[in-house]
Protein backbone atom coordinates (compact mmCIF):
# COMPACT_ATOMS: atom_id res chain seq x y z
CA UNK A 1 0.00 0.00 0.00
CA UNK A 2 1.53 3.48 -1.01
CA UNK A 3 2.06 5.71 1.45
CA UNK A 4 0.90 9.25 2.28
CA UNK A 5 4.55 10.45 1.59
CA UNK A 6 5.14 8.58 -1.84
CA UNK A 7 1.55 10.04 -3.08
CA UNK A 8 3.01 13.65 -2.32
CA UNK A 9 6.62 12.71 -3.99
CA UNK A 10 4.84 11.42 -7.04
CA UNK A 11 2.82 14.21 -7.36
CA UNK A 12 5.35 16.89 -6.62
CA UNK A 13 7.44 14.92 -9.24
CA UNK A 14 4.59 14.96 -12.04
CA UNK A 15 4.23 18.82 -11.30
CA UNK A 16 8.24 19.82 -12.10
CA UNK A 17 8.19 17.11 -14.92
CA UNK A 18 5.66 19.00 -16.89
CA UNK A 19 7.90 21.81 -17.03
CA UNK A 20 10.79 19.87 -17.87
CA UNK A 21 9.52 17.88 -20.93
CA UNK A 22 10.18 21.46 -22.56
CA UNK A 23 13.40 21.63 -21.60
CA UNK A 24 16.31 21.34 -24.42
CA UNK A 25 18.64 19.46 -22.77
CA UNK A 26 16.16 17.10 -20.90
CA UNK A 27 14.79 16.58 -24.67
CA UNK A 28 18.47 15.60 -25.81
CA UNK A 29 19.32 14.09 -23.02
CA UNK A 30 16.08 11.56 -23.90
CA UNK A 31 17.05 10.89 -26.58
CA UNK A 32 21.07 9.93 -26.11
CA UNK A 33 18.90 7.34 -24.24
CA UNK A 34 16.96 6.34 -26.90
CA UNK A 35 20.14 6.54 -29.55
CA UNK A 36 21.51 3.85 -26.45
CA UNK A 37 18.62 1.54 -26.32
CA UNK A 38 18.47 1.53 -30.34
CA UNK A 39 22.52 0.45 -29.88
CA UNK A 40 21.85 -2.42 -27.09
CA UNK A 41 18.98 -3.48 -29.06
CA UNK A 42 20.96 -3.70 -32.17
CA UNK A 43 23.57 -5.70 -31.01
CA UNK A 44 21.16 -8.06 -29.12
CA UNK A 45 19.40 -9.20 -32.44
CA UNK A 46 22.80 -9.47 -34.26
CA UNK A 47 24.20 -11.95 -31.38
CA UNK A 48 20.63 -13.44 -31.72
CA UNK A 49 21.00 -14.34 -35.38
CA UNK A 50 24.79 -15.64 -35.11
CA UNK A 51 23.36 -17.86 -32.13
CA UNK A 52 20.94 -18.92 -33.87
CA UNK A 53 23.36 -20.59 -36.90
CA UNK A 54 25.55 -22.10 -34.73
CA UNK A 55 23.35 -23.57 -32.12
CA UNK A 56 20.28 -24.36 -34.29
CA UNK A 57 18.05 -21.80 -32.15
CA UNK A 58 17.43 -18.60 -30.61
CA UNK A 59 18.63 -17.52 -27.17
CA UNK A 60 16.36 -15.21 -26.58
CA UNK A 61 11.92 -15.47 -26.83
CA UNK A 62 11.76 -11.81 -26.74
CA UNK A 63 13.51 -7.85 -26.07
CA UNK A 64 11.39 -5.08 -24.24
CA UNK A 65 12.71 -1.44 -23.93
CA UNK A 66 11.82 1.31 -22.00
CA UNK A 67 12.81 4.94 -21.21
CA UNK A 68 11.60 6.17 -17.71
CA UNK A 69 9.30 9.00 -17.78
CA UNK A 70 10.27 12.17 -16.84
CA UNK A 71 8.39 12.17 -13.61
CA UNK A 72 9.82 8.80 -12.30
CA UNK A 73 12.88 10.51 -12.77
CA UNK A 74 12.06 12.97 -11.01
CA UNK A 75 10.98 11.44 -8.02
CA UNK A 76 13.86 8.74 -8.04
CA UNK A 77 15.96 11.94 -7.56
CA UNK A 78 13.73 13.35 -4.81
CA UNK A 79 13.86 9.79 -2.89
CA UNK A 80 17.47 9.90 -2.92
CA UNK A 81 18.00 13.88 -2.14
CA UNK A 82 19.47 14.69 -5.08
CA UNK A 83 19.06 17.93 -6.78
CA UNK A 84 17.00 17.79 -9.85
CA UNK A 85 18.91 18.64 -12.38
CA UNK A 86 19.62 17.34 -16.48
CA UNK A 87 23.43 17.03 -14.96
CA UNK A 88 22.07 14.70 -12.05
CA UNK A 89 19.99 12.51 -13.72
CA UNK A 90 22.55 11.28 -16.24
CA UNK A 91 25.64 11.15 -13.67
CA UNK A 92 23.43 10.03 -10.74
CA UNK A 93 20.76 7.57 -12.16
CA UNK A 94 21.40 4.13 -14.13
CA UNK A 95 18.33 3.20 -15.26
CA UNK A 96 16.55 5.69 -17.25
CA UNK A 97 17.03 3.40 -20.42
CA UNK A 98 15.82 0.04 -20.18
CA UNK A 99 15.70 -3.19 -21.81
CA UNK A 100 14.35 -6.42 -20.74
CA UNK A 101 15.74 -9.83 -22.66
CA UNK A 102 13.42 -12.89 -21.76
CA UNK A 103 14.91 -16.12 -22.23
CA UNK A 104 14.21 -19.56 -22.76
CA UNK A 105 16.88 -20.95 -20.62
CA UNK A 106 19.09 -19.91 -18.01
CA UNK A 107 21.87 -21.36 -19.56
CA UNK A 108 21.40 -19.09 -22.76
CA UNK A 109 21.05 -15.72 -20.34
CA UNK A 110 24.99 -16.16 -19.27
CA UNK A 111 25.54 -16.97 -22.76
CA UNK A 112 24.24 -13.85 -23.81
CA UNK A 113 25.06 -11.88 -21.16
CA UNK A 114 29.07 -12.77 -21.86
CA UNK A 115 28.74 -12.51 -25.46
CA UNK A 116 27.55 -8.55 -25.11
CA UNK A 117 30.11 -7.61 -23.01
CA UNK A 118 32.55 -9.02 -24.80
CA UNK A 119 32.23 -6.95 -27.07
CA UNK A 120 34.92 -3.59 -27.39
CA UNK A 121 33.05 -0.87 -27.35
CA UNK A 122 30.58 -2.02 -24.46
CA UNK A 123 31.87 -1.92 -20.82
CA UNK A 124 30.49 -3.56 -17.87
CA UNK A 125 29.56 -0.99 -15.00
CA UNK A 126 28.11 -2.96 -13.07
CA UNK A 127 26.45 -6.64 -12.10
CA UNK A 128 23.75 -7.90 -10.16
CA UNK A 129 23.08 -12.08 -10.46
CA UNK A 130 19.46 -11.95 -8.72
CA UNK A 131 19.37 -15.91 -10.16
CA UNK A 132 22.05 -16.85 -8.49
CA UNK A 133 21.01 -14.97 -5.18
CA UNK A 134 17.46 -14.13 -5.07
CA UNK A 135 15.81 -11.84 -3.80
CA UNK A 136 14.10 -12.37 -0.22
CA UNK A 137 10.81 -11.95 -2.25
CA UNK A 138 11.81 -14.58 -4.88
CA UNK A 139 12.59 -12.07 -7.42
CA UNK A 140 15.25 -13.87 -10.04
CA UNK A 141 16.90 -11.45 -13.07
CA UNK A 142 20.51 -11.23 -13.67
CA UNK A 143 21.00 -7.20 -14.17
CA UNK A 144 23.68 -5.41 -15.45
CA UNK A 145 24.51 -2.18 -16.23
CA UNK A 146 26.52 -1.19 -19.56
CA UNK A 147 28.26 1.27 -20.55
CA UNK A 148 27.52 2.34 -24.41
CA UNK A 149 29.21 4.94 -26.35
CA UNK A 150 26.80 6.62 -29.05
CA UNK A 151 28.85 8.70 -31.86
CA UNK A 152 27.14 12.06 -32.99
CA UNK A 153 28.41 14.85 -34.76
CA UNK A 154 30.73 16.71 -32.04
CA UNK A 155 32.00 13.50 -30.84
CA UNK A 156 31.47 10.40 -28.33
CA UNK A 157 29.37 10.37 -25.49
CA UNK A 158 28.75 7.78 -22.80
CA UNK A 159 25.76 6.78 -21.24
CA UNK A 160 24.50 3.83 -18.98
CA UNK A 161 21.63 0.84 -20.01
CA UNK A 162 20.05 -1.56 -17.57
CA UNK A 163 19.93 -4.86 -19.40
CA UNK A 164 17.61 -7.15 -17.38
CA UNK A 165 17.93 -10.89 -18.18
CA UNK A 166 15.05 -13.24 -17.18
CA UNK A 167 13.77 -16.62 -18.67
CA UNK A 168 10.11 -16.76 -19.49
CA UNK A 169 9.04 -18.13 -16.05
CA UNK A 170 11.02 -15.65 -14.29
CA UNK A 171 9.62 -12.84 -16.10
CA UNK A 172 5.78 -14.62 -15.87
CA UNK A 173 6.79 -14.05 -12.08
CA UNK A 174 7.75 -10.89 -11.66
CA UNK A 175 5.28 -9.56 -14.01
CA UNK A 176 2.38 -10.73 -11.14
CA UNK A 177 4.00 -9.91 -8.63
CA UNK A 178 4.88 -6.21 -10.16
CA UNK A 179 0.92 -5.97 -10.56
CA UNK A 180 0.71 -7.12 -7.06
CA UNK A 181 2.28 -4.51 -5.52
CA UNK A 182 0.20 -2.00 -6.80
CA UNK A 183 -2.90 -2.76 -5.30
CA UNK A 184 -3.69 -0.07 -2.70
CA UNK A 185 -5.01 -2.73 0.02
CA UNK A 186 -4.25 -6.68 -0.05
CA UNK A 187 -5.59 -8.45 2.53
CA UNK A 188 -3.31 -11.11 4.24
CA UNK A 189 -0.65 -9.71 3.30
CA UNK A 190 1.97 -11.81 4.51
CA UNK A 191 0.40 -15.02 3.34
CA UNK A 192 0.18 -13.47 0.10
CA UNK A 193 4.27 -12.67 0.06
CA UNK A 194 4.77 -16.49 1.56
CA UNK A 195 2.75 -17.98 -1.60
CA UNK A 196 4.54 -15.55 -3.81
CA UNK A 197 7.97 -17.29 -2.42
CA UNK A 198 6.69 -20.02 -2.88
CA UNK A 199 5.50 -20.07 -6.57
CA UNK A 200 9.11 -18.45 -7.49
CA UNK A 201 10.61 -21.77 -5.92
CA UNK A 202 8.64 -23.74 -7.76
CA UNK A 203 9.25 -22.10 -11.12
CA UNK A 204 13.14 -22.03 -10.53
CA UNK A 205 12.69 -25.43 -10.47
CA UNK A 206 10.98 -26.02 -13.51
CA UNK A 207 13.29 -23.90 -15.32
CA UNK A 208 15.86 -26.16 -14.25
CA UNK A 209 13.92 -29.31 -15.02
CA UNK A 210 13.23 -27.76 -18.42
CA UNK A 211 17.00 -27.27 -19.07
CA UNK A 212 18.22 -30.35 -18.22
CA UNK A 213 15.59 -32.04 -20.62
CA UNK A 214 16.59 -29.83 -23.24
CA UNK A 215 20.40 -30.76 -22.10
CA UNK A 216 19.16 -34.15 -22.26
CA UNK A 217 17.69 -33.91 -25.72
CA UNK A 218 20.77 -32.16 -27.21
CA UNK A 219 23.03 -34.97 -26.44
CA UNK A 220 20.31 -37.63 -28.13
CA UNK A 221 20.97 -35.47 -31.14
Amino acid sequence: MDSPALDMNREEAEGIAKNFVRNKDFIRMMTLYKCAIMEVETKLNVLNEEFSLQYDRNPFESIETRLKSPASIIEKLQLRGIPVTVENMQSKLYDIAGIRVVCSFKEDIYRLADLLIQQDDILLFSKKDYIENPKPNGYRSLHMILDIPIFLAEGKQHLKVEVQFRTIAMDFWASVDHKLKYKKQINHADDVQRRLKSAADTLAMMDDEMESIRQNIDRID
